[in-house]
């Protein structure tokens, strides 16, 4: 009869098998075909573009039952194919006549005899024909498995899965192993105000102690023959460092004042570091060069990613992006809303103090941190890579190793906290005041309990609650129509995806910072704009007052999130509008897409000085690809205007 009738061989090692798929073996008990393609599969497809800390493993298993499966499955890989395989049948007998049977299945033998005890004589030739097989190129590529007919295929397969892996293996160990940046040296630029700047100092040089710093006034003037000249001002002593320890990771923070406002200094120091920064106009006023008020917003860094294996370990790629624009921009800061550093991804390699200072020393030794730094003075609040990932545990462990190096390379020349202690704060400069929010410090539990309108859930705890309420509550400065509420997480429920770790997972406190956020465009010519990350991706939206209610249009909140700088982004849509939301919640624009993005800021003054202007530009990957102006409400009566201009 046939062989296997409704069976066929396995395309890679010619087993004949009953359950066929795709031409591959579907083993009973782990069958190596099967077992080579899916561990080949599983360990090029987690080279994906989330850098997750759940790969590392997977990628090394997947590479070891890929290595063991491969070797097994060589040696059962056939390198012919059977195109035909014929047997025939002889029964021989003095009675009877011979019989031969086909290889068709339709031929029978009648072995009845009329005398059941009578012997017969078989003989059976089996006639196979084999072909070899072609060497099967892509399939052997794009599953892993062993050519049939050629080692060299097979080598080139097993070859970039092990080279894969070795990918995986310098993007996770190269940077942390080899580059700590124990001896990087540096000074930059946090806060500026009209009248200070604060510098932070790194040296841990002991022969450069004790560092002299020293400043001037840099400012050009223009003669009546247009020419530019720089003027010759005196150095003054800003103050020196006699001592730095590993206690602090050897850094100082330095305030240099008193300072002029609008005006731009050199400072140096005696380590050979030196550089530039500008004053901040005074308040209600913009700088007499610019009508502008500008800063930048964005968060989320990782060195390295993209990944290139050619690249520098520490490279932050979207560095690159932000450096082209800071030359045109004249930005005031950079305001960076949280993770800095992504210790846990895709890696932990500890939760020590020095895990964590590495990280940032890693960030500050990056060949892409000066383009960046070396003219924008960086502001930062905290979030939950700093800590771990979706951090919701207070300051219990590993808390305290994290926020040591974070105190010390940001918190110290941030601006001043509200109050002595505070990871949050606040300030006023030029045409806008500022509230800085920690959500990660003082937050209960995400999900205990787990109703987000339990009003026993707090994002911020009572006392940070009460500073930002009185914030909103004070009447801005004269000139100043715009206050920023800066949250490390979206304020919008419009994330659908893992949005308990947003302000949709605590509603109730949430409600309570809306509702006076509209007082304040009910009550003044001020504006209420919401800046958060966290996301990977990019969205604006708006929140309305109820129809009908005690709050104009006017009074319009919005919010405008933008992440990453240097990051991967989410290949899936996770930003939905749902319009039976209460209170509503409109997406004005939503781009998700672009591994760099951050925004630009600008104010200005509308003519009359009784209402100011916000125009939000984005860029992605280097590109400006939208922008959208708001205005402050209107003073006085008329307050049904809509406070959104286009």
């Amino acid at each position: 009869m046939p062989v296997g009738h409704g069976s066929m061989a396995c395309s890679n090692c010619n087993k004949l098998v009953d359950n066929p798929w795709l031409g591959l073996c579907i083993p009973q008990m782990g069958n190596q075909c099967l077992s080579t393609s899916l561990s080949s599969t599983k360990a090029n497809k987690s080279y994906n573009q989330i850098p997750g800390h759940h790969f590392p493993p997977i990628v090394l298993y997947s590479l070891i039952a890929f290595l063991v499966s491969f070797a097994l499955t060589s040696k059962e890989t056939s390198p012919y194919e059977v195109v035909a395989d014929e047997v025939d049948i002889v029964v021989t007998d003095d009675d009877r006549e011979n019989v031969s049977a086909e290889d068709d299945g339709e031929s029978a033998i009648n072995d009845e005899t009329s005398d059941g005890d009578e012997e017969v004589e078989l003989t059976i030739e089996e006639t196979i024909v084999f072909e070899e097989r072609n060497p099967q190129i892509f399939r052997t590529l794009l599953f892993g498995l062993p050519s049939p007919t050629s080692p060299f295929w097979s080598l080139v397969t097993m070859a970039i899965n092990i080279a894969l892996t070795l990918c995986v293996a310098d993007m996770i160990f190269r940077g942390p192993l080899l580059h700590p940046s124990h001896g990087i040296s540096f000074i930059r630029v946090g806060h500026v105000s009209d009248s200070a700047a604060n510098l932070l100092i790194r040296e841990p040089d002991f022969s450069k102690l004790p560092i002299y710093i020293s400043y001037r006034n840099a400012e050009n003037i223009e003669h009546e023959s247009k020419k530019t000249v720089q003027i010759e001002n005196p150095w003054r002593k800003a103050g020196q460092v006699y001592w730095l320890s590993n206690e602090t990771d050897f850094t100082y923070p330095l305030t240099i004042t008193p300072l002029q406002p609008s005006t731009r200094y050199e400072y140096a120091a005696s380590n050979n570091q030196s550089g530039h920064f500008q004053t901040a106009p005074s308040i209600g006023e913009t700088n007499p060069l610019d009508s502008k008020f500008t800063f930048l917003t964005s968060s989320c860094i990782k060195p390295r990613f993209p990944y290139s294996p050619l690249g520098h370990p520490l490279e932050i790629p979207g560095f690159r992006h932000l450096a082209q624009w800071i030359p045109k921009l004249q930005a005031s800061f950079m305001l960076f809303l949280g993770d800095f550093i992504y210790v846990d991804v895709p890696h932990r390699f500890g939760i020590d103090k020095e895990t964590y200072r590495r990280e940032y020393r890693q960030v500050y030794a990056s060949p892409s941190w000066p383009g960046v730094s070396s003219s924008l003075p960086w502001i930062h609040v905290l979030d939950d890579h700093e800590i771990a990932n979706d951090w919701d545990a207070n300051t219990t462990s590993p808390y305290p190793s994290a926020i040591d190096p974070f105190t010390h390379c940001q918190a110290a020349i941030n601006p001043p906290p509200v109050h002595e202690g505070a990871t949050y704060y606040s300030f006023t400069q030029s045409l806008a005041s500022f509230f800085l929010l920690d959500t990660r410090s003082y937050r209960t539990p995400e999900f205990f309990p787990a109703d987000p309108s339990s009003p026993s859930k707090s994002m911020l705890g009572a006392t940070q609650l009460h500073h930002l309420l009185a914030f909103l509550r004070d009447p801005s400065p004269p000139g100043v129509h715009w206050k920023f509420v800066v949250s490390s997480v979206p304020f919008t429920r419009n994330w659908r995806f893992n949005n308990a770790d947003t302000w949709a997972g605590y509603l109730h406190e949430r409600q309570i910072i809306l509702e006076a956020m509209w007082d304040v465009g009910a009550t003044s010519s001020t504006g209420v704009v919401i800046l958060s990350g966290d996301r990977h991706e990019f969205a604006a939206t708006s929140f309305p007052p109820p129809a009908g209610g005690k709050w104009p249009l006017a009074a319009t909140v919005h919010e405008f999130s933008s992440s990453p700088l240097s990051m991967f982004y989410l290949p899936v849509r996770t930003y939905v509008e749902d319009e039976a939301d209460e209170p509503k919640e409109v997406c004005i624009k939503y781009l998700p897409d672009g591994n760099s993005k951050f925004g630009i800021v600008e104010v200005e003054k509308v003519s009359g000085g009784e209402q100011g202007l916000l125009r939000f530009r984005l860029v992605v990957d280097g590109e400006e690809v939208w922008a959208y102006v708001v205005s402050s409400p209107p003073a006085g009566k008329g307050r049904g205007k809509d406070a959104v201009w286009g």
